[in-house]
């Protein structure tokens, strides 16, 4: 059995090279490889995934215009990010795309499943009387002052009703008016958008994540809400989170549970697997949030 699971692996690593051999042919393969100065061994691992950058790339050469892109995702370019025993791929906007995001900016907000209430809410409609609501209000103040010096947002979680989704948006919108792109979704709506157009020939489901991945200010409102799956949790909300993460994007998250809570609600079973995916996702949350909660009268039913 072990002679053979040795035979196995031998093939395959002997087809990868193979392949990487072959695809070296290709001078700008040849040439971007050597760009990213990695060894071999790395490089034959990922040879079709560097194959679409370099297919990317080779297509932007003589491009003109979002409209007369030809890559996979419209106006991104699927790019290697080198780290110390792998590559990670993400899809990085080019000069017209970022162009395009850059004007779409001006006082312009995506919504999903939000009241008309919290769409049109301003920080001067915030009640300032509750004084379990103070701490929150001071520190939405103090980031709206800040902002953009200050990136990391804010975890509020708390009783049903409380008004967490109002107060963020509140400042959200203001901070949309000052021109910066926000995008404001209640989770288990997004979730259900992006399942519709997982399959759309118009790229619609990479859009809206990249949208949601890159946005100056996000709030995902109401995590826990959802129904958990290995897709919505790991490839959705951990895809969004990490992207955000790593460039310091301003991301704010409302819940029920607070952390222990939605920690255990994120692991779809006792398996191990699940407890440590739920795990990494709480960790992310906890680098690009403060933690806070309100607990006060429910306001819905007033």
């Amino acid at each position: 059995m072990e002679k053979m699971n040795f035979d196995n692996y031998k093939n395959l690593e002997d087809t990868l090279y193979r392949e990487y051999v072959k695809s070296l042919h290709d001078e700008d393969f040849k040439k971007f490889v050597n760009k990213l100065k990695i060894k071999e061994e790395l490089a034959m691992k990922y040879t079709s995934k560097i194959e679409h950058t370099v297919s990317d790339l080779k297509n932007c050469k003589n491009c003109k215009n979002l409209m007369e892109c030809k890559n996979e995702v419209n106006g991104c370019v699927y790019y290697p990010n080198v780290l110390e025993d792998r590559i990670e791929f993400d899809y990085v906007a080019c000069k017209y795309k970022n162009k395009e995001l850059k004007e779409s900016k001006l006082n312009k907000s995506i919504l999903f499943g939000l009241t008309d209430e919290e769409k049109k809410a301003r920080m001067s409609d915030i009640d300032i009387n509750d004084q379990k609501r103070v701490p929150i209000i001071k520190w939405l103040k103090k980031f709206y002052d800040n902002y953009p010096k200050t990136k990391k947002g804010l975890f509020l979680h708390g009783s049903f009703g409380s008004g967490k989704t109002f107060l963020i948006s509140a400042l959200l919108n203001e901070l949309a008016n000052k021109n910066y792109k926000t995008i404001l979704i209640y989770f288990p709506e997004v979730l259900s958008k992006l399942k519709a157009s997982f399959n759309s020939e118009n790229s619609s489901y990479e859009d809206l994540l990249n949208e949601l991945k890159t946005c100056d200010l996000l709030l995902i409102d109401d995590i826990g809400a959802e129904t958990v799956t290995s897709w919505s949790r790991d490839e959705v909300l951990g895809t969004i989170l990490q992207y955000r993460m790593e460039h310091s994007l301003a991301t704010f998250i409302t819940s029920n549970f607070n952390i222990e809570e939605l920690e255990h609600h994120l692991s779809l079973s006792k398996n191990s697997v699940d407890i440590l995916k739920s795990r990494r996702i709480i960790e992310r949350i906890k680098q690009l949030t403060d933690d806070m909660e309100l607990v006060s009268v429910n306001r819905r039913c007033n």
